[in-house]
């Protein structure tokens, strides 16, 4: 069964936790991204079939750390629970949390981006920062397909 298309550039709020296993990279930012985040996703990706928990292989997860020096980047499945986490993976969850959620796709992250910060400027949100959150990228994959969709979520005061 094929998923439903996101609505492009469709800014909204959604509250929910992530329980994630997956692999991470740190590396200089900005000078290695985004080389380093695609190095931690192609890597992830040959091994994901090791998740026996996982909710959709088809999509990745990809929360990161940045403090404008280096960042650290996941490339991660969510689970259903964090009872089986492969060697050299981690298993953590993001308790739940609002998050300003615009869809895009990956050929234009850089926009979305642009988006969805001053849709949250323009509506009196601020980011909350590594207070037990962090942003995520969600890729939904898709065979065949140039564009695939991209959820992009920022963690918000409430």
């Amino acid at each position: 069964m094929q998923r439903q298309k996101l609505e492009k550039f469709k800014c909204e709020l959604t509250t929910r936790e992530y329980s994630l296993i997956g692999q991470s990279i740190t590396a200089n930012f900005p000078s290695g991204f985004p080389d380093a985040a695609l190095k931690v996703q192609l890597e992830f990706v040959e091994r994901r079939s090791e998740i026996m928990n996982s909710k959709d292989k088809e999509v990745l997860f990809s929360p990161y750390m940045c403090n404008g020096i280096i960042a650290t980047y996941f490339a991660c499945l969510e689970v259903s629970d964090l009872s089986n986490v492969p060697e050299g993976m981690i298993g953590f969850t993001l308790p739940s949390q609002t998050y300003a959620k615009i869809n895009c796709t990956n050929k234009s992250i850089g926009e979305g981006y642009d988006r969805i910060f001053k849709w949250m400027n323009e509506n009196g949100y601020v980011q909350r920062f590594l207070e037990n959150t962090c942003p995520i990228e969600i890729y939904y994959f898709e065979d065949n397909v140039e564009e695939e969709d991209v959820e992009i979520l920022i963690p918000i005061r409430t």
